[in-house]
């Protein structure tokens, strides 16, 4: 990868004021020599680092373009390459003119995400860095981008890298021991090694925990919203969106297919699925969605069921209520009582408030009813603010497993002590927590995670 000069064009396609088209390689300064020819008469190779310089883009020796070129000279870019960044006008088949230029001088197109690898590569991005690079770039909520921007700080990464270097103090100090016994080595007792292990263990369990913030807050949690016909699901849906997404109707059984959203709160994001009621039915294509909206229930991590607050309960809802104690319980359940401006049953509200720890009694109708679920929900993901600057958060599921792993190698570590093993052996845990919590920062990671992280990425970044 690294031994070719790659280009792509790293603004959105269409047109637009400005497009800006990216060259990363060894050969970047004499390809564009070719392509791009400064005003003030000298190559672009020769102009000063990190200087914008204006002048005319060629195309098979003939001005197509006038713009503005950058260059950045190896270590010191964003890839550690030499790069370029040339600045034209922003028509689409002018700037695909251009990069068809620089690519016929000798560049080769660049593959999705491979400018960021290539930084990775180089050392200039920790894997954590990297993916934050892309978490900027998907963003759609402030929360988001605190949490990326705090990721692309190193926040994570130096944490995870002061983490490794306690784990690597013990183990070293095992093995020197046992090693070289008639050395003047400093001895490491079972006690000293238990009490850095549970020192090290507390900080996992710490870092491990915080992926349930940002678990919601970066990939966002699955949401089923469910219930019997005409409960109310399909307007609970619609007033959290804040606009009509789903059909409302007093027929009963107007949803019939699964409709999927995401909304965002004010720091979390909730991926909705609004399901077809739930009853029994002899209707073979409702019968079908009834079972879409259980198996969205199984997937999903928060289960909104709604039941019409205003009406007597029917076997559909005692059915619901059921099948959600007793197969759902690793999920967070929020019980909605829907159309409190109605009259309302008051065996109702009671049965409901008995049958689920969080309730919320509400009317799709008014304003605030969206308000009060969304600080409901909130409050099972996120305790008060988080300073992004000085705690680190998991933000995937790649980090939340090199993590746990790596706490499970040192909950072993110290069950290993406490069973009367000696210090080697205890060791081995250590080292195979250390290659876990390695994968954070890049220490030890395999070639397929690397290529999986890369390949969510735009072309040109």
């Amino acid at each position: 990868m690294l031994g070719k000069t790659i280009a792509a064009i790293s603004t959105p396609y269409g047109r637009g004021g400005v497009a800006l088209i990216r060259i990363s390689g060894e050969e970047a300064f004499s390809i564009c020599d070719k392509v791009f020819m400064p005003r003030n008469g000298e190559k672009l190779s020769s102009q000063p680092a990190r200087m914008a310089i204006y002048g005319d883009i060629l195309s098979h020796g003939d001005i197509i373009d006038d713009g503005i070129a950058t260059i950045f000279k190896a270590p010191f870019s964003y890839t550690g390459e030499n790069t370029v960044e040339i600045s034209c006008h922003g028509g689409i088949l002018l700037s695909q003119s251009v990069l068809e230029a620089i690519i016929l001088s000798g560049a080769e197109y660049a593959d999705a995400g491979e400018f960021t690898q290539r930084a990775f590569l180089n050392g200039k991005l920790s894997l954590t860095e990297a993916e934050s690079v892309i978490n900027l770039i998907d963003a759609v909520t402030d929360e988001q981008i605190r949490l990326a921007t705090s990721h692309r700080g190193g926040v994570l990464s130096k944490t995870a890298d002061r983490i490794y270097n306690e784990m690597l103090k013990l183990v070293s100090s095992t093995y020197a021991y046992i090693d070289y016994p008639d050395e003047d080595l400093t001895d490491i007792s079972v006690d000293e090694l238990k009490t850095g292990l549970q020192s090290i263990l507390s900080e996992l369990n710490e870092l491990e925990s915080s992926y349930k913030t940002g678990h919601a807050v970066s990939e966002g949690i699955k949401t089923a919203i469910v219930g019997k016909p005409n409960a109310g699901k399909s307007s609970l849906l619609n007033a959290m969106l804040g606009e009509k997404r789903a059909i409302v109707t007093e027929i009963a059984g107007t949803t019939r297919d699964v409709i999927e959203e995401s909304v965002r709160l004010r720091h979390i994001v909730l991926r909705l699925s609004d399901t077809a009621g739930i009853r029994n039915t002899d209707d073979e294509v409702e019968k079908i969605g009834v079972g879409l909206a259980y198996e969205k229930m199984l997937e999903s991590e928060l289960i909104i069921a709604v039941f019409d607050g205003s009406a007597e309960l029917t076997s559909d809802d005692y059915d619901l209520v059921d099948y959600i104690n007793k197969n759902c319980t690793d999920k967070k359940i929020i019980a909605v009582v829907n159309k409190s401006d109605l009259y309302q049953n008051a065996d109702t509200k009671t049965y409901i408030e008995k049958s689920f720890s969080d309730v919320a009694v509400i009317s799709t109708r008014e304003s605030t009813a969206r308000d009060a679920l969304f600080e409901l929900i909130e409050s099972f993901f996120i305790k008060g603010e988080i300073d992004y600057n000085n705690k680190a958060v998991i933000a995937n599921l790649r980090q939340f497993t090199a993590v746990k792993k790596a706490r499970e190698y040192i909950e072993n570590a110290i069950n290993s002590l406490n069973g009367g093993f000696t210090q080697d052996v205890a060791g081995m845990d250590i080292e195979n927590a250390m290659g876990f919590i390695g994968e954070l920062d890049s220490r030890s990671v395999g070639e397929d995670v690397v290529k999986d992280i890369f390949g969510r990425f735009c072309v040109g970044k």
